[in-house]
């Protein structure tokens, strides 16, 4: 009989042990956790305030449960997002079994009112998942504010863009070779931080005093709307020619303008009237054996405001290019270089260099630079280096060039600069002020604030002192 009774409870011990290894947790961080979505977009273009859900699932790929620590919503109550995870609504929940082989569901929902100014146009946070010692995210975007939004957009026939909405560019937007786009007054254009503007035909933009067009990063919001290097810049390359930018405001890029190689025709491969360019993390203007003709133009607070390379053809009248150390960029680089030689396949070529840099003033300030103007000439080409009644600050002329007269290392006098609150007015506040009156005949009657420069002897810079 005890023989008998024996079997029976062998048998039912050895299916409470697997039954009870069967249920228990995968502990291993090797452990296999799939998730039908890395990234969750809300494609919808708001019209009002309004609500979206969507969804992604978590899937336990073994044969054992697992036990996620923490689903957690990484912007916390601040976030417009919300998310409900295996039917809980909460921001954080912890210890979530997943039964082996299944799944479970985290709802996702946005809301947005697109009327709010102080929205980024693109809503950015993350869902983590912890399991087993390891953190993966799901990234989360959704659309802020009504807009005309670009995906790796390539615009291929002749355009316009009316200032009805602004235009947020999302991948890069690529202007096609013998394609013009035309940019018209009061357009505002908004590039995320991996959306370089790339112009490979022409690009006008035809903004005017008091309704310029804007080039900056998508993020509006604080401290966001104030970072260098947030987004790439506007690229004109080999193929590009006859662009022209009048009062156009580019700001916050990683490198705003680049210029590559000569135009295939007689005109500048880029002309500039009255724009602003500002708080650039690497370069304001970058050049590569090109031709730029900018007039009445400021050029601020950039890692290297003007870095002119491998020669070209240049022509900068009544300019101001100035940088002030603060607390997002180091001012450690001078404020102008022009070289015409320049680095291909790590051996140094050269090239022709012509510039005329007239009525301009070259100043910094909190740096670490003597020389904010400097020249460099290698090799036999023809170097014609020019400036004609400009203001610079330098311990050193710059070298191989034409001075007509200069002044050198007097302060000009700026209106304001606050770096503190990171306010900069570059105007002339006194008269006289050693810029004013000082510059030679020009063919352009107005200065950046669209004021007449007629009266009189012209001020060196971008502004006319009234």
């Amino acid at each position: 009989m005890k023989k008998n009774l024996f079997i029976p409870v062998v048998i039912l011990l050895s299916f409470l042990f697997f039954s009870c290894k069967k249920e228990s947790f995968i502990n291993s961080p090797d452990a296999r956790l799939y998730f039908s979505a890395d990234s969750i977009k809300f494609d919808t273009v708001f019209t009002n305030v309004g609500s979206i859900t969507q969804s992604f699932k978590i899937f336990n790929d073994n044969d054992q449960k697992l036990r996620l620590s923490r689903v957690k919503l990484m912007g916390g109550n601040s976030s417009p997002y919300k998310i409900n995870v295996n039917g809980i609504p909460s921001g954080e929940v912890d210890n979530i079994e997943v039964a082996a082989n299944d799944s479970i569901y985290v709802f996702v929902t946005v809301t947005v009112n697109p009327t709010a100014a102080n929205l980024p146009f693109v809503i950015s946070d993350s869902v983590l998942v912890s399991y087993n010692g390891n953190n993966r995210f799901v990234q989360l975007q959704a659309y802020g504010q009504n807009a005309h939004f670009l995906r790796d957009e390539i615009i291929s026939t002749n355009t316009t863009w009316s200032n009805d909405l602004p235009y947020v560019i999302l991948g890069s937007l690529q202007v096609d070779t013998n394609i013009t786009l035309t940019i018209n007054e009061g357009c505002r254009i908004y590039s995320h931080a991996n959306a370089p503007f790339i112009v490979d035909g022409t690009l006008m933009s035809q903004g005017v005093k008091n309704n310029e067009v804007q080039f900056t990063g998508d993020r509006l919001d604080d401290p966001y709307k104030y970072f260098p290097a947030s987004w790439p810049g506007i690229y004109f390359r080999n193929t590009s020619k006859n662009n022209e930018l009048s009062f156009t405001n580019i700001k916050n890029a990683y490198q705003a303008i680049v210029v590559q190689n000569p135009a295939s025709n007689s005109n500048p491969k880029l002309s500039m009237h009255q724009c602003i360019i500002d708080n650039a993390y690497d370069a304001g203007i970058l050049t590569v054996n090109s031709s730029i003709a900018a007039d009445n133009t400021l050029i601020s607070n950039c890692g290297r405001n003007i870095f002119i390379t491998l020669g070209g053809d240049y022509t900068f009248t009544n300019c101001t290019v100035a940088a002030y150390s603060n607390i997002y960029l180091l001012h450690k680089l001078p404020v102008l270089f022009a070289s015409n030689a320049g680095d291909q396949n790590g051996t140094t070529i050269t090239a022709d260099m012509n510039a005329i840099f007239r009525n301009c003033i070259f100043w910094a300030d909190n740096g670490i630079t003597d020389n904010e103007v400097v020249t460099d000439k290698q090799g036999s080409n023809t170097f014609n280096v020019t400036f004609d009644h400009c203001l610079y600050k330098a311990a050193d002329d710059p070298a191989n060039s034409i001075l007509t007269s200069v002044i050198r290392n007097q302060d000009p006098v700026f209106d304001s600069i606050d770096i503190t609150h990171n306010f900069y007015d570059f105007r002339t506040s006194l008269n006289p002020a050693p810029g004013v009156d000082q510059g030679a005949a020009i063919a352009f009657p107005k200065d950046l604030d669209d004021n007449n420069r007629s009266v009189g002897v012209p001020d060196l810079g971008a502004y006319e002192k009234q």
